[in-house]
């Protein structure tokens, strides 16, 4: 008897409860019973909760969660709560915020939390710009509560820009969203406005989005570094020719901010919010002279010591989604101890320029590989099948031997175990 041929398309897989789901998809792609087990485990996370949230949800992808300590803020020391599966990025944030907590740690600041959501007519810059007054009292009705908290709409700008298709004019709504992120807001008002753009300028709406480019809520942090307390004047030089490089070098700058990104998509994804909108951007705000580059600034002080910025955009928020429905958000948010969503950004934003120094540093003395071979090695020496306290054992005999691969890995654990 001939096997059936396997099908992805399934009538009704949306009705399906997620355990029904799940059955499917093992039978689909022959998961065992501990496969399968893994992926029905949802923890803190209630199946009909995770249901709600996305669409045919089989089971939750577990995350670990951890702490970064000795962050000052604004004069305040702060626990930051960090979701990520990559070793040493919290240890960098540690690393960098215990380096500079003597110093006062970390200053920052907010441009305001303000989103712009983009529509494209072909026609009639002015006309729009008549209308600032009907505008506003389209968006403001769309969320009337938003209004009641102070926020609403601020502003309009119009851009023409020339396209492969022709001359496009793109409006800018401006928007002050409070204490949430602002995308559905944003984007309701873009959706309510479009056929009253479409009636003045004869032309026709083809988007009604928000951009990700918030260029209008940019988080800033400073802080310094005194040359003391990272190993003398010749680390600190080595740290601004490192970011020299990568303010130079588009290549080396994608990795760069890579790192910059290690640190705050942790914190963003911890607390419930979008990494992807925060990580989009975040790279596009560092492409905005023309030229992609750096997202962190460092030079020297008056003083000689080490000065290091950070400023990009920071779409996160209180309110919402995930960040108030997730169980494990409202605990971390609540280990932050943050009542406003600029207060969170500028969080985030300290923890990317923490995140910068460690890496910056480690290329400017030891080399990358070295400070995160450590940690880099218990991953292999469990991916080898060390348990318990065989995978400390088996990574320092790793790190001792300067080779951390899994399958030396295997070779030094059986010897472990005689």
């Amino acid at each position: 008897m001939s096997t059936p041929e396997k099908t992805s398309r399934v009538s009704g897989f949306h009705k399906k409860s997620p355990r029904e789901r799940l059955d499917f998809v093992a039978g689909f792609s022959g998961l065992d019973a501990v496969e399968v087990g893994h992926l029905a485990n949802m923890g803190n996370l209630d199946p009909h909760l995770a249901d709600h949230l996305i669409e045919n949800v089989i089971g939750t992808m577990n995350v670990p969660v951890g702490v970064a300590t000795n962050m000052r803020v604004d004069g305040e020391d702060i626990l930051v709560p960090m979701a990520t599966e990559e070793s040493s990025v919290v240890a960098a944030v540690c690393n960098a915020a215990r380096q500079c907590y003597d110093s006062g740690g970390f200053v920052t600041s907010m441009s305001g939390t303000l989103m712009i959501a983009v529509s494209d007519p072909v026609h009639a810059r002015i006309r729009i710009l008549e209308r600032r007054e009907e505008i506003k009292a389209v968006c403001d009705a769309c969320d009337p509560v938003l209004v009641k908290l102070g926020g609403g709409f601020r502003d309009v700008e119009v851009r023409i820009i020339e396209s492969a298709g022709g001359p496009m004019v793109v409006t800018h709504l401006i928007v002050d969203t409070r204490d949430a992120m602002g995308a559905n807001a944003v984007n309701s008002m873009a959706e309510k406005l479009a056929p009253q753009i479409e009636v003045w300028c004869g032309g026709r709406v083809y988007l009604r989005i928000l951009s990700n480019l918030a260029d209008r809520r940019l988080a800033r942090a400073r802080a310094v570094w005194t040359c003391d307390a990272i190993g003398g004047a010749a680390v600190r030089d080595g740290i601004i020719s490192a970011f020299q490089f990568a303010a130079a070098d588009p290549y080396r700058a994608a990795t760069h901010n890579k790192g910059v990104m290690n640190g705050i998509s942790a914190v963003v994804l911890a607390t419930g919010n979008d990494t992807r909108a925060v990580e989009a951007g975040a790279h596009a705000y560092a492409a905005r002279r023309g030229a992609y580059g750096s997202l962190t600034d460092w030079e020297v002080t008056a003083e000689g010591d080490l000065a290091g910025t950070i400023e990009l955009p920071m779409a996160v928020g209180l309110i919402g989604g995930a960040t108030k429905l997730h169980p494990t958000a409202r605990a971390c948010l609540k280990i932050l101890g943050v009542a406003s969503a600029d207060r969170l950004s500028r969080i985030i934003a300290a923890v990317g320029l923490a995140q910068n120094f460690s890496a910056l540093k480690a290329l400017a003395t030891t080399g990358i590989q070295k400070g995160h071979m450590s940690l880099h090695a218990q991953n292999i020496a469990m991916m080898a099948g060390a348990v318990g306290d065989e995978v400390a054992a088996l990574a320092s005999v790793l790190v001792g031997l300067g080779t951390v691969r899994v399958d030396v890995a295997e070779v030094e654990l059986r010897k472990l175990r005689g």
